[in-house]
This record gives structure tokens, sequence and C-alpha cells, in this order.
């Protein structure tokens, strides 16, 4: 009894950013551990920060974070994200062998889709936004990297085929494993997840700058709400 006195006595806010601050720790320590004591290299290491902040997204959704935190935590990133890249501040996970504002404009599309879906109530567009950057674009670099034997640039940056598979089925699994827990096992679910795959891939294959960062959450996530009020 007494042990849980404490619990019931702290807001449920705090109780919600430990939570999230104890997510980002575990992500940290991972990719650290990943650098220094294996042999991952950079690319691998700023996936794995990639795809581990981006599932904060998840968290803010089940435990009904407040909008303005997640707004407040976007801009505060965002600041400080563009401060390194003048600064060493996050060393690793911007160097990305060429230049890219990627970093910050990942912490942007998160403030812009959470002000937006928070606000009408429809936080599930913004989750899968920026999960289907977060894993499709994550993976997508990994494989291409590793796998990609067929090769074709667009803008000047060099994309494989098999890094833009892996980019359109990892956002339908994505998209379709939201829609089914949201609206379950209809046909909407599968038409409406194959769009926004097609979608995100196109988009993602124009990543001058890091851009898709942006526009593939944005995209993806307009694109899934569009169609679900059409159809």
């Amino acid at each position: 009894m007494l042990t849980l006195t404490w619990l019931e006595s702290v807001p449920d806010v705090w109780l919600q950013i430990a939570i999230v601050g104890m997510w980002l720790s575990v992500i940290l320590l991972l990719a650290v551990v990943a650098k220094r004591y294996t042999s991952a290299d950079s690319e691998i290491t700023r996936k794995i920060v990639h795809i581990g902040t981006g599932n904060i997204i998840l968290f803010a959704w089940w435990l009904d974070i407040p909008a303005s935190i997640g707004i407040g935590a976007s801009i505060v990133a965002s600041i400080v994200t563009l401060l390194s890249y003048k600064f060493p501040l996050l060393p690793g996970i911007n160097s990305v062998g060429r230049q890219s504002l990627g970093t910050f404009f990942y912490a942007v599309s998160i403030g812009v889709l959470v002000a937006w879906f928070w606000s009408i109530e429809q936080p599930q567009y913004a989750a899968l936004g920026i999960l289907v950057m977060t894993w499709g674009d994550g993976l997508a670099a990994l494989i291409g990297q590793r796998f990609g034997k067929h090769r074709y640039k667009i803008w000047g940056i060099q994309k494989s085929w098999e890094g833009s598979l892996a980019m359109a089925a990892v956002s339908y699994v994505v998209s379709s494993l939201i829609f089914l827990g949201v609206q379950g096992n209809i046909w909407q679910t599968w038409l409406i997840s194959l769009a926004v795959a097609l979608v995100a891939t196109s988009l993602e294959a124009f990543s001058k700058f890091g851009i898709d960062n942006l526009t593939v959450p944005l995209g993806s996530a307009v694109i899934a709400f569009a169609l679900t009020q059409l159809l």
C-alpha cells in the first residue's frame, strides 16, 4: 500500500515524461554501446537513434501526452540539431557523408504532425507519418547500402531499387498495423496502406539535403488522412 503512495502523488504528465526519458536513455545507451564496443559503423548507430527516437510517437499516442509537450520537445530538438551543424553537439548523428538537414527536418516533422493531429484528436495519423519515416526510411537506407545492387540517381543522390522496395514494404506494413488497430480488417485498411506505401517511397527517392525526413512523414500522414475521409 505505502509503496504506491508516491506514484499516486506524482502528476500524470511527469510520469509520462519519465517514461519517455527512460526510453530515450535506453536508445542512446544502445547507440553508444554499438559504436564503442562493436564493429557497427556510424550509419548503423545513426539508424539506431533514428528508429528508436521515432518510436516516441507511440508513447505520446498511447499515454495521451499533451500536444504542448510534443511541440515543445520538437522545438528544442530542432534548435539543438541546427546548432549541431555548427558545433559538435551530436557527433555521429548528423554525419552522413553529405550535406544534409535531415536531423533538423526529422525534429520539425514530429512537431508539425503532433500540432496538427493532436488538435483534431486523430493522433494515429501523426504516428503513421512518423513511423513510416522512422522505420521505412531507416531500414531502406541500411538495406540499400548493404544489399543494393541496382542503382539509380535522383537529384544527384544515389538510391537503389532494393532500398526503395524495402521502403515500400515497410511503409505498407507500418500503415496496415496502425489501421488494423484503429479501424480493423476492412478493405480500406489495405487500400490506404498501399497508397501510403507508394507515396512514401516516391517521396523518399527525392532526398536532397535530407528533405525526405520532412516530406515522407507529412506526405504519408496527409494521404492517409485524406483517403480515410474519402473512402
